[in-house]
């Protein structure tokens, strides 16, 4: 990975969706992409490094986004890293309720 590039970490069960993330932003020159299947593989993962940010689904079978938010956010070395959901459930107060619950925001899916 180049010093200038920065790392994302992309947690989604969906192997569309991961594929879809990950050739948009490579493509876009300035981003490495990590892929994660599920929370627990994230934590995992962030055992050993440190993400410039985080895109997060929400619904996944096992550990959801937000039992995965509430373990990220309990990682004070994650402070400052911008957590992002992917959600195809873009209501407006589901978006607010993400961001009370520590996001930092949401993008929806198509």
């Amino acid at each position: 990975m180049m010093p200038d590039m920065l790392h994302v970490l992309c947690v989604d069960d969906d192997p569309d969706v991961i594929l879809v993330v990950q050739l948009c932003m490579e493509a876009e020159g300035r981003f490495n992409v990590t892929i994660a299947n599920s929370g627990r593989e994230a934590l995992q993962i962030l055992e050993n490094t440190k993400p410039s940010a985080i895109l997060l689904d929400v619904m996944m079978p096992e550990m959801d986004g937000f039992s995965t938010l509430k373990a990220l956010r309990q990682n004070r070395s994650l402070d400052d890293v911008p957590i992002i959901f992917m959600t195809a459930r873009a209501i407006s107060h589901e978006m607010d309720e993400y961001l009370a619950l520590g996001a930092n925001g949401a993008l929806p899916k198509p």
